[in-house]
């Protein structure tokens, strides 16, 4: 079954209504293909991102999407994930996470890379790109004038659609609220559609990142080692089992002595030997 691309877009949807064996059906596709657990109380957000979705395609209830989902091909699930994922974020939201970066993080990782002179930074879960930005941002100004650094920052989300925003780099002015006059003028331009209270962000510092699509439940291409990792608001969507499978994986892209960034909502318990505490929602990678 195909969604009919004809149909006006407009004022299609006639039963907005999701039935419980609806969200039951998605609830397991979504857990299934993406890790992502939907508790009962998600009921409304799930049928508001499910209008939305079915809207766009031209559909006249939820149900008709659904048999779309359980009928067709893989393309749809990329759709719904999308659907389905939060996006919000800011520039250097959780401040604290890149005043550390900047004092204590990269200034480790140099002395410890010396010899290689290479530097490698994850964010997982970049949404429209404001966090591996500020990474840059915050990296760039580390390193100044420093020579001979190979330094790159991957940047990955499931939501493809997120990741083509932040490829652009292009933000109006209300999203640049969290950086100083200052840095919008050291890293910022007027954009090329020179659309009214728009800037994008500079070619340099947007060479400095790489985009992919990635779900974080299927196997990693990166080898890394990696000398820190951002993964911040993205594992309370998991169950702690896959948590758990989630963090031994960073454990081991992580360098000894590299850090990972959670979310200000999220820990480690202490039975995860691979890290140590070392401040807010900032846990060091011990052992070798």
């Amino acid at each position: 079954m195909l969604p009919n691309f004809d149909k006006p877009i407009a004022n299609v949807l006639l039963d907005v209504q999701i039935t419980p064996q609806e969200f039951e059906f998605v609830r397991t596709v979504v857990e299934k293909n993406a890790g992502i657990v939907l508790s009962s109380n998600k009921m409304q957000l799930v049928q508001g991102r499910l209008v939305r979705r079915a809207r766009e395609l031209g559909l006249s209830s939820i149900g008709e999407y659904c048999d779309i989902i359980r009928n067709g091909g893989p393309e749809e699930l990329v759709g719904l994930i999308n659907a389905i994922t939060t996006n919000v974020t800011s520039f250097f939201r959780e401040n604290h996470h890149f005043d550390a970066l900047m004092s204590v993080m990269l200034p480790e990782a140099m002395g410890r890379n010396q010899r290689t002179r290479r530097l490698r930074i994850w964010s997982a879960g970049c949404s429209s790109g404001e966090e591996p930005y500020s990474i840059a941002i915050s990296s760039a100004e580390v390193l100044g004038n420093a020579r001979g650094w190979d330094f790159k920052i991957l940047a990955t989300d499931i939501d493809s659609e997120i990741l083509h925003i932040a490829e652009q780099g292009i933000y109006n002015s209300e999203r640049l609220t969290g950086i100083s006059e200052e840095r919008r003028r050291r890293w910022f331009i007027g954009n090329d559609n020179n659309d009214e209270g728009d800037l994008q962000v500079i070619p340099e510092l947007k060479s400095l990142i790489t985009f992919r699509p990635l779900n974080l439940m299927n196997n990693w291409p990166m080898r890394g080692p990696f000398d820190v990792i951002f993964c911040r608001n993205v594992m309370i969507y998991f169950d702690q089992p896959t948590r758990d499978r989630l963090l031994m994986r960073y454990a081991g892209l992580l360098a000894d002595g590299g850090y990972l960034c959670l979310g200000h909502s999220e820990s480690i318990h202490s039975q995860h030997s691979h890290f140590k505490l070392v401040g807010r929602t900032i846990y060091r990678k011990v052992g070798g």
